[in-house]
């Protein structure tokens, strides 16, 4: 066996293991049906205990990549799967935290937070915010998707605008309106609305079991495909690691580009945030864009938007007038909890609850 800890390394020794063994999945090393090395093989070979082994096991199955058999070890999955198709529905909002809900921050956190940035920084929350947000968000988002999921994106890549519908708007006058567009079938359905709004053709696809189905994606005459890749609403459903690939294929075969809405992934009740589609990509096809609202609270109107090195160029020049929409002092606020750690220990505390099922 070949797999590896390295103690001298920031990674957890998990994360590590999760990694090696993920990359010989989706590689081809080991195929649907293998079965995995026993985590007390996995512990031994590699010096960490079974408790290390196990958690990576339970992030591979979490995600699609494996799953457990009782009395037989745990297997390869990864494969394309059978799609049966979900039924629509007309709900029209996502559902939001009310305050105290299992989003909700802390209010004596923030409360803290607000009075701290006060202090410190005095009448600079005062000054007009750069164009894509200030330097200090940018970067703490930053450091906190490469910690959290491993996502690898600089500050310049990323766009601070008042919540995700904003940001929906730009993404249309970035990639332009004479391509047509395509979204989830169920989906939120103000995501079609804005489309719609800036005048652009909007297909819907049905989604099955684990996703778009296979057979929509073919027919579809889309170039943006604008998908909710975890816990996609109203539905419920996820896309395993197979139809997130299958995805980016559908991009690179087009010349066309995906756009991940990723509000909800961070409240999973895995103990990894789901690999994102941006992670996956290799090729610059993917704009990524999260919210705060669901993690802090629904007054918080602060999205971002995560975009491919290689459309930072039009961007600059098609939209890099534009002001940002967020208050500085919202995201002096917001950059302190995520650089503190205090936005990390409440996704955790979130997450304990969740999965002990005290909500």
């Amino acid at each position: 066996m070949r797999y590896k800890v390295e103690k001298k390394t920031k990674h957890p020794a998990y994360l590590q293991l999760y990694t090696q063994i993920r990359d010989d999945i989706t590689s081809g090393v080991l195929k649907a049906g293998d079965r995995l090395p026993s985590k007390r093989t996995l512990s031994a070979e590699t010096g960490v205990s079974v408790i290390t082994a196990e958690h990576a096991y339970a992030i591979l199955c979490d995600e699609g990549y494996a799953e457990s058999r009782e009395r037989s070890g745990y297997y390869v999955i990864y494969r394309d799967s059978d799609f049966v198709s979900v039924p629509a529905s007309s709900r029209p909002e996502r559902p939001a935290p009310s305050h105290g809900g299992a989003g909700s921050f802390p209010f004596s956190v923030m409360a803290k937070t607000m009075r701290r940035v006060l202090l410190e920084d005095g009448d600079g929350i005062l000054i007009r915010s750069p164009e894509k947000g200030t330097e200090r968000l940018r970067r703490a988002i930053a450091a906190y998707l490469f910690r959290s999921n491993g996502m690898k994106a600089g500050a310049e890549q990323i766009v601070v605008g008042a919540g995700a519908e904003y940001l929906y708007g730009l993404v249309v006058q970035l990639l332009g309106t004479d391509r047509v567009y395509a979204t989830e079938d169920p989906c939120y359905e103000k995501i079609r609305r804005v489309y719609g709004a800036h005048g652009v053709t909007v297909e819907a696809l049905p989604l099955g079991g684990g996703g778009i189905t296979t057979e929509a994606l073919a027919e579809s005459r889309a170039t943006v495909l604008h998908i909710t890749p975890f816990h996609s609403y109203p539905s419920g459903v996820t896309a395993d690691v197979s139809k997130r690939l299958e995805y980016l294929g559908f991009a690179r075969s087009r010349g066309g580009y995906i756009v991940e809405d990723n509000y909800d992934s961070e409240l999973t009740v895995s103990r990894k945030n789901e690999d994102t589609v941006f992670s996956l990509s290799d090729d610059g096809r993917v704009v990524y864009i999260n919210t705060f609202s669901m993690t802090v609270a629904p007054s918080i109107r602060v999205g971002y938007m995560v975009l491919p090195e290689n459309l930072l160029p039009d961007f600059e020049k098609r939209l890099g007038f534009y002001s940002c929409t967020v208050p500085v002092f919202e995201q002096y606020v917001l950059a302190q909890l995520l650089d503190n750690g205090d936005f990390e220990r409440h996704i955790n505390r979130v997450r304990r609850k969740k999965r002990s099922g005290k909500e």
